[in-house]
């Protein structure tokens, strides 16, 4: 080990970042496959609770897991398949929505003909050309959304394969890392696993929680404006927060769509958008990073850290995992002597007012 060797602190450090680049170049390398095993674990760890129980009543391992995983396609049918009804009953107000767009286009065209002196036939003239490139480069947009579409859901349906293996291995896996770290180390090695089983846990309980907490406030706001299945529209995005950041503005665009629909006025649309972006702000600076940062015993500045240096690795999956993975290396960390302080950076931090002045410990 690099404590044991002596070598200036320098040179410590040196090979310190060395490593560290090397591992995140690699992480970028190789980011399908690992994103795709680190979804697996979690949802392994999400699904273990209800495969130890079933094997508690008898149920073979292999059975234990077909009905875990059985379970959670029910749970995601019966979801998709809620929406797609909502949805379908949306589908009948689009007359509506086309007679309310033409007004809105109408009305534009009055206004940019009465106050920018753009005449009728050269704003027609001006959308026609627009159309058209837009239909020159749609090819392509629309060839690397499919391919981008086919390879995400390609990757998803290997995801069951992975959660069944890594369930049915996981005794496998402990045995490897008594074998990797020497039997002597067995007690620790249990206590490791069983805390960052622990921390996902509380991980996707706070997650949890922030989903139902953005849920209430995106409802509370839509019924105060009087938008129609204000409670579908506000659990809809807060579940959209699984991809932070945009996932709950992707969310605010149906109820802004029945807004422009159902409202005389386009400034229900404007106050839908002021909603979810107030929702948003709160979300992102105060209620995820404490809510969620406390289940896992990280500090707020290290969640945002964390978040923001996962979406540049990984992109929006990085997003996803970035605290769970930050939560798991706080774990290790604080289980080895030598990077203990690294543990310490990461945790919570006590913040005492003494006469007026600060201390941080």
């Amino acid at each position: 080990m690099l404590s044991e060797i002596k070598l200036p602190p320098s040179i410590k450090l040196l090979i310190g970042l060395l490593t560290v680049s090397i591992i995140v170049w690699w992480m970028y390398l190789l980011q399908e496959i690992l994103i795709l095993i680190s979804f697996s674990v979690l949802f392994s760890m999400l699904l273990y609770p209800l495969c130890h129980r079933l094997e508690k009543w008898h149920f073979p391992r292999t059975l234990a897991i077909f009905v875990c995983l059985l379970v959670t396609l029910a749970i995601m049918s019966g979801v998709i398949s809620l929406i797609a009804l909502q949805i379908a009953d949306f589908s009948d107000t689009f007359p509506t929505f086309l007679k309310k767009g033409e007004t809105f286009i109408n009305e534009l065209q009055s206004w940019a003909s009465h106050n920018l002196h753009i005449s009728r036939k050269k704003q027609v003239t001006e959308l026609r050309n627009q159309s058209l490139t837009l239909l020159k480069n749609s090819g392509n947009i629309i060839t690397n959304a499919l391919g981008t579409t086919l390879n995400s859901l390609s990757s998803a349906m290997l995801i069951p394969i992975f959660v069944f293996f890594f369930l049915l291995y996981r005794d496998f896996f402990r045995r490897f890392f008594y074998l990797a770290f020497g039997r002597g180390n067995r007690k620790k090695i249990d206590l490791v696993c069983t805390r960052i089983y622990t921390v996902v846990q509380s991980y996707l309980l706070g997650l949890f929680t922030v989903i139902l907490i953005v849920a209430a406030l995106n409802t509370l706001g839509l019924w105060l404006l009087d938008i129609e299945y204000a409670i579908f529209f506000g659990t809809l995005a807060a579940f959209l927060l699984l991809i932070p950041y945009i996932g709950i503005m992707i969310g605010s665009i149906l109820p802004m769509l029945m807004a422009l629909i159902t409202k005389d006025s386009p400034m229900y649309a404007v106050g839908v958008a002021g909603v979810f972006l107030f929702v948003q702000f709160l979300e992102g600076n105060f209620i995820t990073p404490h809510i969620v940062g406390s289940k896992v015993s990280i500090n707020p500045l290290a969640a945002m850290i964390a978040l923001i240096l996962g979406g540049q690795l990984w992109g929006i999956s990085g997003l996803v995992l970035a605290l769970p993975f930050i939560a798991i290396l706080k774990v290790i960390f604080d289980n080895i002597d030598s990077l203990k302080h690294y543990g310490y950076l990461l945790g919570e931090a006590e913040i005492h007012h003494k006469g007026g002045g600060r201390i941080l410990g």
